[in-house]
């Protein structure tokens, strides 16, 4: 895995501006700590940082295709390719001459070959950035699911870019703006295909390609789920789901350097584990490392083998599958530690985030990462096979609004607002929210005849993957990749989420369970213990002695008049807030601590990033 940024500007030179370039470049470090380069060309200049995941001692970027010894073409690149070498192979019968073993290689080559049609031929997690020299054009390309990022800034002559937006905003002609609608998109958490929050930065969708050239700037897609009749019977679907999985997760545990599996011992990450443990042992390599996260109490030693918590569960399949576990242990002081929590803002670029369990993943994927270099992880098993609550709750599913959120405006106590109370109404949230759902609803695909129960499904199950899996892949990803750890997620595998998608709910909940389907193509290779086990929660820390800091933190705040996020607030509601947090216990500050940790978050982001506050 690797970062990428980039300049193309058709009225200036980028290489006469090779300190922009080179800064835009160097934020992405973290993301590819091992090498970078740059490429200067006319009109353009591409910028790399590797992670060597394959073919450590060849693959350099950025890489150049030439013909005649002239350069045709030039790729920046981010991701991994899972069946490089069958795609190879063709090439090789194509003619096509290789001088390295990397899948970096693979897709240059799959682009002389094929032209703009080669996106279609690869297999895996990726976001690119091409030049076309005979063209002089620019493709920006995402993978399907969008599990790798790459966001974009328009100029008055061409277009900025890069894997986050740090990358991009390190550039003097990019801005940290925030207007009305980038609020929006932060306050409703309605996830807007595209949208990046910063005023003038956009996101490419997954499945699509933007180009850009002297006539401007155009996106289109070149994948989308489609809506098919499912002809399999039960017993079919559920041994063609589990030869899926079985290759995907095999496919994905190809590295040339260390590998591992997050486990938590829950349906989805045992799965994945169970699958990577036999390829391995299939391949006669060593035994697969898995890891999973706990929390040490207040005033007792941490219990990782206890059979009340992730790890031991985990440990319980690791043994199952004849996998090496270990549990990461975390306390209040390393989770409140302002060093941490700065990382996690810098990773995350905007203040959305999970509180303490952003913070826990990132000190989990630290530690992991003295360890490994590829994580396997059970991302998309909840959304591909419904095993959210809401998936279950009649009214959450027929709700007419994103069904996470009728679940979370019904059912979560309500305190005190630290931000301004009139800002729902004054920035129209609430139609803002029904505009975005109205949105989601029109993409969703129809299949002629489909019975009203299923098709309500098939709607519930689309929003889920298109925009809900996103923020939890976004998450991962800036987490994993804040410390150089590559996470691969078997489970969005394209075909297998084409063919699940399809799957009517009547199988995929036909014992009654969530993630029915699932436990049935899995139940030969899962402990019954494991296999039987409800879905959890990531977990989160209870110690009263971090929450003592994030109450200090927030005195702290109040008393500074000059806080950034002080224009986002009314004082008469932030000191009913301020107030109602001093005197909760800790059983109550449970709910109020995402909207505490949100506040901080802002003020935090604010103050980093010198966000400017525009109408």
């Amino acid at each position: 895995m690797c970062g990428i940024a980039g300049w193309v500007a058709y009225a200036h030179d980028p290489a006469a501006q090779r300190s922009a370039v080179e800064a835009m470049t160097q934020t992405m470090a973290c993301r590819g700590p091992d090498a970078g380069g740059i490429h200067y060309g006319r009109h353009v200049a591409l910028g790399h940082r590797r992670l060597a995941v394959i073919d450590p001692a060849g693959g350099a970027q950025p890489m150049t295709a030439e013909d005649d010894g002239r350069i045709t073409a030039v790729l920046s690149y981010s991701g991994e390719i899972y069946d490089f070498t069958a795609l190879r192979d063709r090439l090789s019968a194509a003619g096509h001459r290789f001088g390295t073993r990397s899948d970096t290689e693979v897709v240059l080559r799959a682009y002389t070959e094929w032209g703009d049609d080669f996106v279609h031929r690869l297999n895996g997690m990726f976001a690119l950035a091409l030049w076309d020299e005979r063209r002089r054009e620019l493709l920006l390309v995402r993978d399907r699911l969008g599990i790798k990022p790459l966001y974009y800034y328009p100029t008055a002559d061409g277009v900025l870019f890069g894997s986050e937006p740090k990358a991009i905003l390190a550039h003097p002609r990019a801005r940290a703006r925030l207007g009305s609608d980038g609020l929006r998109e932060l306050m409703t958490w309605t996830n807007t295909p595209g949208h990046a929050v910063f005023d003038g930065m956009f996101q490419v969708r997954p499945g699509h390609v933007v180009r850009v050239s002297r006539g401007g700037l155009t996106e289109q897609p070149y994948w989308r789920l489609r809506a098919r009749p499912h002809e399999d019977d039960l017993d079919t679907t559920v041994d063609r789901v589990r030869r899926m999985l079985r290759t995907a997760v095999s496919d994905q545990t190809v590295a040339d350097v260390p590998l591992c599996s997050l486990l938590s011992g829950g349906l989805d990450s045992s799965s994945v584990a169970a699958f990577a443990a036999q390829a391995l042992r299939e391949r006669n390599e060593p035994p697969l490392h898995c890891y999973s996260v706990a929390f040490a109490g207040p005033g007792r030693a941490p219990d990782p083998a206890g059979s009340g918590d992730d790890a031991g569960h985990a440990a319980l399949l690791a043994g199952h599958v004849g996998a090496v576990h270990e549990s990461i242990v975390l306390d209040a002081t390393l989770l409140s530690d302002p060093s941490a929590r700065a990382a996690v803002l810098r990773a995350r670029d905007l203040p959305q985030g999970l509180a303490d369990m952003d913070t826990s993943l990132y000190l989990l994927f630290k530690a992991i990462r003295q360890r490994s270099t590829v994580a396997l992880s059970g991302e998309g098993a909840d959304e591909l096979f419904g095993g959210y609550p809401w998936f279950h709750d009649e009214d959450a599913v027929r709700a007419r609004t994103f069904p996470w959120m009728h679940l979370g405006a019904a059912g979560v106590p309500r305190g005190p607002s630290f931000l301004d109370p009139a800002l729902p109404e004054r920035l129209k949230f609430d139609e803002y929210r029904a505009d975005r759902y109205a949105e989601a609803r029109a993409a969703v695909p129809v299949l002629p005849g489909e019975a009203e129960a299923e098709q309500r499904m098939r709607t519930v199950g689309h929003l889920f993957l298109t925009r809900f899996l996103p923020m939890l892949l976004e998450r991962k990803d800036r987490m994993s990749m804040a410390v150089g750890l590559e996470v691969r997620v078997p489970f969005l595998d394209h075909a297998l989420v084409e063919y699940v998608f399809n799957v009517p709910w009547s199988m995929k909940a036909f014992d009654g369970r969530e993630k029915s389907l699932l436990r049935a193509a899995v139940a030969a290779d899962l402990p019954r213990s494991v296999l039987t086990r409800r879905k959890e929660p990531y977990p989160t820390i209870a110690d009263p002695g971090y929450d003592r800091i994030l109450k200090d933190r927030l005195s702290e705040l109040m008393a500074d008049p000059a806080a950034p996020v002080r224009d986002l607030m009314d004082d008469r509601s932030a000191a009913e807030a301020h107030a109602a947090v001093q005197r909760a216990a800790p059983e109550e500050l449970r709910f109020l601590r995402v909207g505490l940790e949100s506040l901080l978050r802002i003020d935090d982001w604010m103050r980093e990033y010198r966000v400017e506050l525009v109408e």
